[in-house]
């Protein structure tokens, strides 16, 4: 075996690696002086988190740049160094976009729109890395000369092609078109409050082909976000994150109509998340045996609106059991007359 052929390799592989470490070293040491200099932004520590891809693009460079020759090792490289620059350029931009977000999310005091723009930032950022993926993934098929010829053969026949794929993924690109509308069109946001299906729960993740809404009780209900462009949804996040929720009971007609108000406004008093806007009391409807009554109550958000109701609806049920139990509904009977001689 000639000694040459092997020592040459070695040393380089040996440079490389000692190159490769010396520079990773330096590009963290610079980073997270950045990041102490600069704490107003998260930029820095983030762009750390690079350090893995920018070590193997380095180190795949440097070995392609020392072969004399192409050959299967090199070919090796090649395809390596693509796929270390575009996971680095993945992490680059997701880097820049968490750390815009984070910046504009501790500046804006509006929750609604800090909501909005984190799903049109998600949206965005899932198809630009589903972009470097896929032409990472073309330019290394091309390193094939076997795919070349096939490229060429492919390119003739471009326009039948694209018809039948386009029949075939119709669904998909539906989808994928409703989430660039749901992103820029601002009709539902991550953390917005919705009731779809007569479920009611919290948009938790925006894709680009679907929505998952998770539940009061910790279900996910995961749909095509083409429903949310198709079908009608309650979302009460919109215009305002204040809800206003009803109560009812079904008392007897005898019921302290006024003394009921006097006591609702005393409970609401002593509920937290009540904001104070509204509380009264009213009769609805009436019928043979029971009347409606209804309060209307309000709260800053969806989840404390529904603690506020029931709240409200368990001590006034409590205060009519023990000072007037005789408004609760109840079955009057009497004899019935007697019937007429005949």
């Amino acid at each position: 075996m000639d000694t040459d052929s092997f020592l040459r390799p070695t040393a380089a592989v040996a440079g490389t690696l000692a190159v490769t470490l010396l520079a990773g070293w330096l590009f963290d040491l610079l980073l997270r002086r950045a990041d102490a200099r600069h704490g107003e932004t998260p930029l820095w520590g983030l762009l750390r988190r690079c350090r893995p891809p920018f070590l193997v693009v380095l180190a795949a460079s440097l070995l392609q740049g020392m072969r004399r020759r192409a050959d299967g090792a090199g070919h090796v490289l090649t395809l390596v160094l693509i796929a270390a620059a575009a996971w680095l350029l993945v992490g680059i931009v997701t880097a820049i976009v968490d750390s815009t977000y984070a910046r504009y999310a501790a500046d804006s005091p509006d929750d609604a729109r800090v909501r909005r723009v984190r799903t049109q930032v998600t949206l965005i950022q899932r198809v630009a890395t589903a972009a470097v993926i896929v032409v990472a993934f073309g330019a290394m098929l091309l390193t094939f000369p076997e795919m070349r010829t096939v490229g060429t053969s492919m390119l003739a026949s471009a326009g039948v092609l694209g018809i039948v794929a386009g029949i075939a993924a119709q669904s998909a690109l539906g989808n994928l078109f409703a989430g660039l509308q749901i992103a820029f069109g601002d009709t539902v946001r991550i953390g917005d409050t919705v009731v779809v299906d007569k479920e009611w729960g919290t948009v938790e993740e925006i894709t680009l082909t679907f929505l998952t809404v998770r539940t009061w009780d910790e279900r996910r209900i995961t749909m095509p976000v083409s429903y949310f462009t198709s079908k009608p949804y309650e979302n009460w996040s919109r215009g305002g994150a204040q809800m206003t929720g009803t109560v009812f009971w079904h008392l007897d007609h005898s019921a302290p109509v006024d003394l009921m108000r006097e006591q609702l406004r005393q409970i609401l008093t002593d509920i937290p998340e009540w904001d104070g806007r509204t509380g009264s009391l009213a009769v609805t409807d009436t019928t043979p045996h029971t009347i409606h009554v209804r309060a209307v109550v309000t709260a800053n958000n969806a989840d404390d609106v529904w603690t506020v109701r029931c709240a409200v609806r368990e001590r006034l049920i409590t205060w009519l059991l023990t000072h007037h139990p005789y408004a609760l509904p109840h079955i009057t009977t009497t004899e019935a007359p007697p019937r007429p001689p005949a």
